[in-house]
């Protein structure tokens, strides 16, 4: 037996370097073929293990003279545990794996190659070795178990490959134990070779993985239904060992992902790979057993990725490959996923949905005593729902033509989702916007974030359309439908604004979406940017009402106009620019929708507005719309000479900035005749005194009057024109320089309109 694990040993030292091999090639079987396990390794006894060695039907070579290994190798002497039949066993398999892996690579030389290939055929004819590794499945010895998987799945795949015909007692034995639901590690080894089988015609290069798939999945398209449906109408409560059917369901979830998966970008079509479209209520039921909270990670991440059609993006080696048109099937199933989580939230699915758990670290979630943890909602789980009813939305509704269906819909389902959201969000919702909701919760993901704001969009434009060609909207009922669309927290321009405040107005950032593809930034900035010009007037009247409820809040002046160098420091880590925010929903009540009382206060704030001298108008222009140094700074100097030149001139900048700001608030108090204290321009929020409003006194008035007209001039709009206008200058300096990774040109002809539009909405 020393002779043996020593020839072993040295054949796996030289499939590691991807030598080749003198021998004959059936000398090599008699080493690889592994034994058949009738009992555990744990009780076999070298002796025993020879014996099964002898009767595997091929002869004993006399000997296998071996090249010697590398100097390098030197070091890999063989330990003492090699003398176990086990350890013996599992290097067998290593081996095995090892040589399959050579086969399949590119960088193994093609004379080495053909004779591991040549050995791997003799081992699939000589031996039954798909049965004995079938067998192990059954061992006490996990890891021999797992080991014997790969071995197997491995195998599997290479015969695929070679158009080996697969072996029916290996199909038999899967058919077998997936037919019904059993608490058997058998099936979890039947699943895991299966997927391991999938990811890697999923990584093989070759054009022929349609073909390869369809040979592979062909015996097993009904057992897979079969499976599903035993699997998902367990009952957990019931199960003896809840430890097994919880690594069946993570087992079978996995092959699912990679079923739909291969549907998608493989284009096939197989019942198998329809089964969780078909009953899509199993997976939503099992999100209320009481499993452990990873398994309902992975579930409702599952329904995520299907609804978004991004099952298996990891399986591809460098780039995902486009998604081609999808198929007119795949949209009917994809509505009727969307129609039964719709139908499950109405039936409360939602306020079953626990998303409090232990918090994940990388330590298990389990605390010493005394140690302090924070008790918070599994934003996991809460994102992850939040994003697969907002989508189910967005597929409802596109197929839907009646506008009062949708709604009646939204506001159905918005309501059951800012309820569900409403005590897991501090501070509350209560006072802040509705739409504020998105970027609280998506605010530590942003692909996530991008997707839901992206299907809030579609859902308003489909809105807004059918609106349109149903009849033409009075102002009256346009005015209706948009307050709707702030109470139920969908409003595009509000969403987009709490996305430009949490990334501080920076274009940088903007930029970085823009290039990146790992989210879908870019189809939802060109949407947005297409409303934006058609519906410019709205955009505007809400940049108000956010301004009107910052002031409301006690967020000084100063604090709405930050220089462009404080734009990209520090106004990402501001402390208040979340809590601050005022409910923006009232103050858009009191501006677009007021009664025929408020007409006297509107009129004296025009009046106002002519009063300001023109001087005045032209240095907040020249100070906030004109192309300053630093909105041009982005890769702009080719040495670090440059950049700290331009680093100086931003200040500069800045400091000139500031002091205009500061000249021009300064006149217009001095016009409405109003004076503030320096304490009240800092930039932390200041306590009000009480002062008792006198019906004759133009004192309260004329104040707002002023701060309103300036917010107007200097607040969000002013920051959101010039974010898009610093982020029109990067682009255009990448372009000429040729480092922006696509045409921009479509881009820049809806970025460019922008400040016209500011500007023809300036008062004056």
């Amino acid at each position: 037996m020393k002779a043996f694990c020593e020839v072993l040993e040295q054949l796996y030292k030289k499939v590691l370097l991807g030598a080749s091999l003198e021998n004959d090639s059936h000398d090599y079987i008699f080493y690889l073929n592994p034994a058949f396990p009738d009992q555990d390794f744990s009780t076999m006894t070298p002796l025993k293990w020879s014996n099964t060695q002898g009767v595997q039907g091929t002869h004993q070579p006399c000997s296998v003279n071996l090249a010697p290994i590398s100097v390098a190798l030197a070091c890999l002497k063989r330990p003492s545990w090699m003398s176990s039949s086990r350890e013996i066993t599992l290097l067998q398999l290593t081996v095995i794996k090892m040589m399959i892996t050579r086969i399949l690579s590119m960088e193994t030389e093609f004379h080495t190659k053909e004779k591991y290939r040549v050995i791997i055929k003799i081992l699939l004819k000589s031996s039954e070795v798909d049965s004995k590794l079938t067998c192990m499945f059954q061992n006490s010895d996990k890891l021999l178990s797992h080991m014997a998987a790969e071995c197997l799945a491995l195998l599997l795949y290479f015969q695929l490959r070679e158009k080996i015909t697969l072996s029916n007692s290996w199909i038999t034995f899967c058919q077998k134990n997936l037919s019904e639901y059993s608490e058997s590690n058998k099936v979890v080894y039947c699943l895991q070779t299966l997927t391991v089988v999938i990811k890697e015609i999923f990584k093989d290069p070759c054009s022929q993985k349609t073909e390869i798939l369809k040979q592979f999945l062909m015996p097993f398209n009904t057992t897979f239904e079969v499976f599903y449906n035993s699997l998902f109408s367990q009952r957990f409560e019931n199960c003896q060992e809840t430890s097994k059917i919880i690594n069946s369901l993570v087992c079978f979830l996995e092959l699912l992902e990679l079923l739909i998966a291969s549907r998608i970008y493989l284009k096939s079509h197989f019942t198998c790979q329809r089964i969780f479209f078909l009953e899509p209520s199993y997976v939503l039921d099992v999100l209320t057993w009481p499993t452990p909270a990873f398994v309902k990670r992975k579930l409702i991440v599952f329904v995520k990725k299907c609804l978004l059609c991004k099952v298996g993006e990891d399986l591809f080696r460098g780039c995902v490959p486009v998604l081609l048109p999808l198929d007119h099937l795949l949209d009917v199933d994809m509505l009727a996923v969307a129609n039964t989580v719709l139908q499950a939230v109405s039936l409360g699915w939602l306020r079953t949905l626990s998303v409090h758990g232990k918090p994940s670290s990388f330590g298990g979630d389990d605390f010493e005593p005394g140690c302090e943890r924070n008790s918070g909602p599994d934003h996991v789980i809460l994102r992850a729902a939040t994003l697969v009813l907002i989508k189910s939305l967005e597929i409802k509704f596109q197929n839907c033509t009646s506008a009062n269906e949708i709604q009646v819909g939204l506001q159905r389902y918005m309501s059951e989702l800012l309820t569900f959201l409403k005590p897991h969000l501090q501070p509350s919702l209560q006072s802040h916007s509705p739409c504020e909701w998105l970027s609280r919760v998506f605010i530590e993901q942003d692909d996530d974030m991008l997707e839901a704001a992206k299907a809030l969009l579609g859902i308003y434009l489909k809105l807004t359309r059918e609106c349109c060609e149903a009849t033409e909207s009075s102002a009256q009922e346009k005015e209706i439908r948009n307050r709707h669309t702030h109470e139920n927290g969908y409003n595009p321009h509000c969403v987009f604004l709490f996305f430009l405040k949490n990334i501080g107005f920076d274009s940088t950032v903007l930029l970085d979406f823009l290039i990146s593809s790992e989210t879908c930034f870019l189809e939802y900035f060109v949407r947005y940017l297409k409303l934006l010009q058609k519906d410019w007037h709205d955009f505007f009247t809400i940049c108000k009402c956010f301004d009107a409820a910052e002031l409301k809040d006690g967020i000084s002046l100063r604090g709405c106009i930050p220089s462009p160098v404080q734009d990209r420091s520090t106004s990402q880590t501001e402390p208040h620019y979340r809590s601050a925010l005022g409910s923006h929903t009232d103050a858009y009540a009191q501006i677009s929708w007021a009664s025929d009382a408020s007409s006297e206060p509107l009129k004296r704030q025009h009046d106002f507005q002519a009063m300001m001298s023109k001087e005045t108008h032209s240095r907040l222009q020249a100070a906030s719309l004109s192309s300053s140094p630093a909105s041009q700074s982005l890769v702009n100097y080719d040495s670090s000479d440059d950049s700290e030149v331009e680093l100086t001139d931003q200040c500069l900048a800045s400091s000139k900035q500031t002091s205009l700001h500061q000249e021009a608030i300064k006149k217009i108090q001095d016009t409405s005749g109003t004076s503030r204290s320096e304490k009240e321009l800092t930039l932390g929020p200041q306590p009000r005194p009480v002062v008792p409003k006198e019906p004759n006194s133009s004192f309260s008035v004329d104040c707002q009057v002023a701060l309103n007209s300036t917010v107007s001039q200097v607040g969000i709009s002013y920051r959101t024109v010039k974010c898009f206008e610093e982020l029109q200058g990067a682009i255009d300096r990448l372009q000429k320089k040729n480092l922006f990774p696509y045409n921009p040109t479509a881009l820049l002809k809806l970025l460019k309109p922008i400040e016209t539009l500011c500007k023809s909405m300036s008062p004056l």
